[in-house]
């Protein structure tokens, strides 16, 4: 097999009930080595069910999966001997500093006492941390926290690490913080399979992405795909003249697609067009005497391909549509 095809996970028919509740229902993947994959859903899709059993944390029910090349079940210490996890919780010691925490767990990994410090203060130091090293981890903010969480993790390099909703509750700059952290992981070779709910954190990081809603994989394939998959882009225009949205709105209506008009004035979008049609409607504007300030074709967002293949949105657009009615209200 090639390094192009070498896959990092291979699983089959991945099944878990806690009960009644059927919490995973079939699960396959196929993730390549040396790649961030994203498992996207909402909460209770599935999603930590299915990191939990590919970790060797709970069995399946039924179905298989090799974790680079080594069985789930029946050959568990191996696989937990090359992968590590990054769940939601950050699981350091809140009573020990920054540099204890990576301490212990470079003793705990068989670290001489010298080699553990010294790995503690490279890790520090490349996750922007160093100056809080000596500080309590119960003081540090939630992007230092989850920083030193994922450098936890990585105290011994692993093949493949599992993270599992790993910024949520960050504010956009440490949540950029992890991603950047995420990317150099990857460059060194390691793989990465990230369960997020959030639709830019897989748009941003994701070689690849599979769908999960109920338990099951509803779509895969890269983000391009997945747009590709549900219908042409979208027509973006503002107008020079306000007054002529109306004929505006009746012309690209009539070549390409729906209209939108947004809540500015002067703007509005057609849904469906390609960049050929993109292209022969603003000329047709243009003629018709109606000038554009500006112009702009976008692909389908992943938020419109999870909306399209579930029927409904993610919790994270969910929860923007319920504040922006309380607002409006």
């Amino acid at each position: 097999m090639t390094m192009q095809t070498t896959l990092a996970i291979e699983a089959s028919g991945l099944g878990k009930s806690f009960g009644e509740t059927r919490a995973v229902a079939g699960v396959d993947l196929a993730v390549p080595a040396g790649t961030v994959y994203g498992v996207l859903g909402p909460n209770g899709a599935g999603k930590t069910t299915t990191i939990r059993m590919l970790a060797t944390l709970i069995p399946p029910d039924q179905g298989s999966a090799r974790v680079l090349g080594h069985d789930i079940v029946s050959d568990a210490d191996a696989v937990r001997g090359l992968v590590s996890l990054t769940g939601q919780l950050a699981s350091v010691d809140e009573e020990l500093t920054g540099r204890e925490n990576l301490v212990l767990i470079g003793r705990l990994l068989g670290y001489s006492r010298a080699a553990a410090r010294a790995r503690a203060d490279e890790l520090l130091e490349a996750f922007d941390i160093a100056e809080a090293a000596g500080r309590l981890v119960k003081h540090f903010s939630g992007g230092m926290r989850r920083r030193l969480d994922i450098a936890a993790s990585i105290v011994v390099t692993p093949q493949l690490v599992f993270l599992d909703e790993p910024t949520t509750g960050l504010d956009p700059r440490s949540r950029n913080q992890v991603w950047e952290i995420v990317r150099a992981l990857v460059a060194e070779g390691t793989t990465i399979l990230l369960c997020t709910q959030y639709l830019e954190e897989a748009d941003q990081l994701a070689d690849g992405i599979a769908i999960i809603d109920r338990g099951r994989v509803i779509a895969e394939g890269t983000p391009g795909d997945l747009k590709a998959s549900v219908g042409t882009g979208s027509l973006h225009v503002r107008l020079r003249d306000p007054g002529q949205r109306g004929a505006a709105a009746e012309l690209l209506e009539r070549m390409v697609g729906q209209v939108a008009l947004a809540p500015e004035p002067s703007a509005l979008s057609a849904t469906g067009a390609d960049a050929g049609q993109a292209a022969v409607a603003v000329a047709e504007l243009t003629r018709a005497g109606i000038p554009l300030a500006h112009f702009t074709l976008t692909q389908p967002s992943l938020d419109e391909v999870f909306l399209s293949l579930t029927g409904h949105p993610t919790e994270e657009t969910a929860a923007a549509d319920d504040t922006l009615r309380e607002q409006l209200s």
